[in-house]
């Protein structure tokens, strides 16, 4: 079983491979892109994300006999598997492991803007967005630092900021989110190929939404500073920005979507999910599928999904046993002082694995949650896999699983359990994916 739900997993991760879903969207000829793309004099190729170097190859595997109409570059995480590449660059914007802008980052934003800018009016442009994005695209607006808009961020983290509400204020500091990337474009047409890794695919959220229309406005993001009373805090040149926007002395970020800019999303969680169902089917398990929404705190989450195995198991619903229940999402986990290491993944499969242990000490199941770019909070583990063998390693070992569910340490149990999901970085980034099997 531990291998089915291996698979299982893997098929997710299959489903969403950058290279491949960009090729078959350039060569579609049922999408505008492809003859767009014929006609143009010349390919503008910008972008950011943890897929970008995969979806770069994607447009050259594409595009192979017309590579000398194509330039550009894309900021990717630095690493050095990632694909080799012949006219696009793949620009290390920052350190593998780490999710912070950098100033590496931002010289790449600023070459893509001036790339965009300086295009043909018959030019076409290719934008690939994908997970981790937002990070990999620092342009302060003028007048601004990169130094002064990571305070602003801090403080927002520190004081318990919806991520809505970070995007609001991040975009009305930026050159390039809240849609000022495609605003800044001068040709005939722009193709945004999308890889979401957000609940339910906004455009004005996934990689904090460089060719979307935005929402809200300087007053907003002004109005949130304010709710949490940051304004004494942040620095005076971003309250001085946000200021003069909400005045209307700078121009507020486009409200809607240019027409000639197209946003298509080729790869998302629920579509990885439907190619897990097909192969757990294949391997002759009833599935339910619950969706790519699952949201909340993780151990909660984590007790509701194995509530589901035990009915399953006691009684028959939501159907009974061979059973998949597969869901997707991004859980969080609150961390208290002197917390361990872990990751939402690795700690959802130790309180639903642990739920399990003493629910359902006959039944033979198996839990993997694991997130599909490879990484799972600040560790080497992509997520975990457990079964009752896993908690009787644990006995054996005298480790209290509740110990290390208290004190957010479940890569340390696993590690030492040997049930740790480690794949490297995939290339790709759908958010997570959780398989929970009985017999």
């Amino acid at each position: 079983m531990r291998q089915h739900a291996r698979a299982i997993w893997q098929a997710a991760v299959e489903a969403a491979r950058p290279a491949e879903l960009v090729r078959q969207a350039l060569e579609d000829p049922a999408l505008p892109i492809r003859e767009a793309l014929a006609r143009a004099p010349r390919i503008i190729v910008v972008g950011a994300g943890k897929a970008g170097a995969a979806m770069a190859a994607g447009v050259e595997a594409a595009l192979a006999s017309q590579l000398e109409r194509v330039e550009g570059l894309v900021n990717v995480p630095d690493d050095p598997d990632r694909p080799a590449l012949r006219k696009i660059i793949a620009h290390p914007a920052r350190p593998a492991g780490t999710n912070s802008p950098t100033p590496e980052g931002e010289a790449g934003a600023r070459r893509m803007l001036a790339l965009l800018a300086g295009a043909g009016p018959e030019d076409v442009a290719l934008c690939l967005l994908s997970g981790g994005g937002s990070a990999l695209l620092p342009a302060p607006a003028p007048g601004l630092t990169l130094q002064a808009k990571q305070q602003v961020t801090r403080l927002l983290h520190a004081c318990g900021a919806t991520i809505n509400e970070m995007n609001c204020v991040r975009k009305h500091l930026s050159a390039v989110k809240g849609g000022r990337l495609a605003q800044a474009f001068r040709g005939r047409v722009l193709f945004c190929p999308i890889i979401s890794d957000v609940v339910g695919d906004p455009l004005d959220v996934i990689a904090s939404g460089p060719t979307a229309g935005d929402p809200t406005t300087f007053a907003d993001a002004l109005a949130i500073l304010e709710r949490y009373g940051l304004t004494p805090q942040v620095p005076a040149e971003v309250l001085h920005h946000l200021r003069r926007g909400a005045a209307g002395e700078i121009e507020e970020t486009p409200f809607q979507t240019p027409a000639r800019v197209h946003n298509l999303i080729l790869g998302n969680n629920a579509r990885s999910l439907e190619a897990s169902a097909r192969l757990a089917e294949s391997l002759g398990y009833r599935v339910v599928n619950l969706g790519s929404c699952i949201e909340g705190e993780t151990a909660p989450v984590a007790i509701a999904l194995a509530g589901m195995l035990r009915s399953a198991v006691l009684q028959g619903r939501p159907a009974p046993p061979p059973l998949c229940l597969l869901s997707g999402g991004e859980t969080t986990v609150t961390l208290t002082p002197g917390h361990g290491k872990g990751g939402r993944n690795q700690e959802l499969v130790l309180a639903a694995g642990f739920h399990l242990r003493q629910t359902l000490p006959d039944a033979k199941w198996v839990v993997l949650s694991g997130g599909t770019d490879g990484e799972d909070g600040p560790t080497d583990a992509a997520g975990a896999i457990a079964d009752t063998e896993t908690f009787a390693r644990a006995e054996s070992l005298k480790l209290s699983p509740r110990d290390f569910l208290v004190r957010h340490d479940s890569h340390a149990f696993f590690q030492a359990t040997g049930d740790l999901l480690q794949t490297g970085l995939t290339g790709t980034n759908v958010m997570d994916v959780r398989v929970f099997l009985v017999r």
